[in-house]
């Protein structure tokens, strides 16, 4: 498996092409990630989106007309695509596969799991592909998505982190913003988290 990451527009939302058996998958296709996506893939197959938020969509429309490709995204934030509920003047349009909590699929035998751990979002999820994990919005190295946004939910971040701290595996885990990092580094981190929401 290749991971290639651009951090993309104002907030420097990280972009990734994750190519396994000479597919791409695009990940979180925010500002501006058109012509870095157009220029590192040579076989894409869908774009994965971890949640909604415009930052993280932005380009969304742009690849899939362009490379002819099905978007999947949590079904919870699919309201995102469609609406452009912050009036950021995001490119709408639709999700082709709406996935269910904690939905496992198969895509050109590749097996993608979308882990859900609403709070930053409805949707907000986690997509694990082999030994990685893209968090999206979710974890990131010392922190986690913030829960003061319209449609966010404290409550629902403690679960989520009570969640993946129950997870007794470790996991490289390439976050939404910044750098990477790993579940076991970040345990004491999201301990401290849980405490302070």
């Amino acid at each position: 498996m290749i991971i290639k990451k651009q951090p993309m527009g104002e907030y420097q939302t990280n972009c990734y092409i994750v190519t396994i058996q000479n597919k791409d998958f695009i990940i979180d296709p925010g500002v501006g990630a058109t012509s870095w996506v157009k220029r590192n893939v040579t076989n894409p197959i869908a774009i994965l989106n971890t949640h909604g938020h415009f930052d993280h969509i932005w380009s969304v429309k742009e690849l899939k007309e362009d490379l002819n490709l099905k978007v999947y995204c949590p079904m919870d934030d699919t309201f995102m695509f469609k609406n452009d509920p912050f009036g950021q003047g995001t490119p709408v349009c639709e999700v082709d596969t709406p996935i269910q909590h904690d939905e496992q699929i198969l895509l050109e035998d590749i097996k993608i799991t979308f882990h859900h751990f609403p709070g930053h979002t409805p949707g907000c999820s986690a997509i694990e592909i082999e030994d990685a994990l893209f968090t999206g919005d979710f974890i990131f190295s010392n922190s986690i998505g913030r829960v003061d946004f319209p449609y966010s939910n404290p409550k629902d971040m403690i679960e989520s982190l009570k969640k993946v701290l129950k997870w007794n595996k470790d996991i490289t885990i390439y976050p939404g913003h910044g750098e990477n990092t790993s579940l076991s580094q970040e345990r004491n981190s999201l301990n401290n988290w849980l405490n302070y929401l």
